[in-house]
């Protein structure tokens, strides 16, 4: 029963300007009884930005729990506001953003998420970083998941710091917004 719950399955969705966008949701154990939904495909390559986030999230595994990376791709900025386009969840790939991953990909902004009365279990301490290629460009958004198991003497300037180091890291490496989309 459950699987049959879990079938793919496509919704349509219509966006403000009547153009008619399929969107897929697929069953992903990592978020529980919830499917995914998606508004993007991977090309059948590993992408520049999936090769990127491998090499920086093995480089960082003892202080990251997870690393993505979100954005408009290349020829999608009147169809959708954000897409997750690498990542440690390859699950994931082209899940939808949401409203606080947009705020960061359209305006820049940068948000620190301490994670104050959530029980996560793990505990971890979130930041959502403006992601720039190499020129300093803004071209998306790195989301780092830390840990932040108890008693750990790190501070949120210590998170903050290596939040900015790693997006720095990542963004040395990407020539530019297209070159993320393409074979590594």
């Amino acid at each position: 029963m459950k699987k049959q719950l879990f079938k793919k399955f496509v919704v349509l969705a219509i966006s403000s300007s009547l153009m008619v966008s399929v969107v897929y949701a697929q069953p992903s154990d990592k978020i529980g009884t919830l499917p995914v939904i998606k508004n993007w495909t991977a090309p059948n390559y590993k992408m520049l930005s999936q090769d990127v986030v491998d090499e920086v999230f093995a480089k960082h595994s003892s202080e990251l729990q997870s690393l993505t990376l979100q954005g408009v791709p290349p020829g999608y900025k009147d169809e959708i506001k954000g897409t997750m386009f690498a990542g440690t969840f390859p699950e994931r790939i082209g899940k939808i953003s949401g409203e606080s991953d947009v705020e960061v990909i359209q305006k820049g902004y940068m948000i620190i998420d301490q994670r104050y009365g959530k029980k996560d279990d793990p505990r971890k301490f979130n930041a959502l970083m403006p992601l720039r290629d190499k020129s300093g460009n803004h071209i998306g958004l790195a989301v780092m998941a830390f840990k932040y198991p108890l008693g750990s003497s790190k501070t949120e300037k210590d998170f903050v710091r290596l939040a900015f180091e790693i997006r720095d890291e990542i963004s040395a490496k990407i020539p530019s917004h297209t070159a993320m989309f393409m074979p590594k």
